[in-house]
């Protein structure tokens, strides 16, 4: 493995959802920069595999399972088995597991699709860094990079809750920079628009026709997003706090 830098060499990172799509890559990338990385969800197999590839390039990782959107007991295991693995309190948390719901009206939104929305998308992360925060707050230094979304900072029929849940996650990012940031502790998002991904199949024709009127005239890769992750973990970013950086070909400004 050929490290692009040594931005993150020493530190330890917890990447939630870390076992397909961007969250492989942003495990990956920080790997790749020399970070220790907990790679973590709900598939063991996948999981290992991620661990695995990192590995065989000459990266460090281990992998604890984890559906957080459990409930706060799993959310908790996931935290104390992260810290021992790490060996101490975690250097980086990126909060980047969610459940993507397919555009459709809020009317025909049920019950338990609201609260696995929420079970995942906004109550895990909240929890998750108020597990996690508070250690890096007490030793002086860390980050949280919370994958948000350009739906959470634009309106978008049919996607009332995702969106929603992004708005919010964009909102604790604030929030937890106000409250962090004076121990040390860096908070910032991402937010990427539509990712080229497998599961980023399902939406393509409601993706297409928006694509012709944005700059990139494209869809974002998931390196892309995961390139902005890694800055903002990085001391490079040390004095940006409670940012929202969009990652999305220029969506959200046009």
């Amino acid at each position: 493995m050929v490290q692009n830098s040594t931005r993150l060499v020493g530190r330890t990172a917890l990447v939630t959802g870390s076992t397909g799509g961007l969250g492989v890559a942003i495990a990956k990338a920080f790997a790749d920069e020399g970070a220790f990385v907990i790679v973590s969800g709900r598939d063991k197999q996948r999981g290992d595999a991620v661990v695995a590839d990192i590995r065989n390039k000459g990266g460090r990782a281990d992998f604890v399972a984890a559906d957080i959107g459990a409930g706060e007991a799993e959310v908790r295991r996931l935290a104390d088995e992260a810290t021992a693995a790490a060996g101490g309190p975690l250097d980086i948390l990126v909060n980047n597991a969610a459940t993507l719901l397919m555009p459709k009206p809020t009317a025909d939104i049920d019950e338990r699709e609201l609260q696995d929305a929420f079970a995942v998308n906004v109550f895990a992360p909240f929890l998750l860094t108020g597990l996690l925060a508070p250690a890096m707050a007490e030793r002086g230094h860390g980050a949280v990079v919370n994958i948000g979304s350009n739906t959470g900072l634009r309106g978008s029929a049919g996607s009332a809750v995702y969106s929603g849940n992004k708005a919010i996650l964009h909102s604790f990012t604030k929030s937890w920079a106000d409250e962090y940031g004076p121990s040390g502790v860096r908070v910032n998002a991402v937010a990427p628009g539509p990712i080229s991904t497998e599961r980023a199949a399902q939406f393509a024709e409601h993706v297409q026709p928006m694509l012709a009127r944005i700059p990139s005239r494209r869809m974002t890769a998931p390196e892309e997003v995961a390139a902005a992750v890694t800055f903002l973990a990085g001391d490079e970013a040390a004095n940006i706090h409670g940012a929202i950086l969009s990652v999305d070909g220029g969506w959200s400004a046009v």
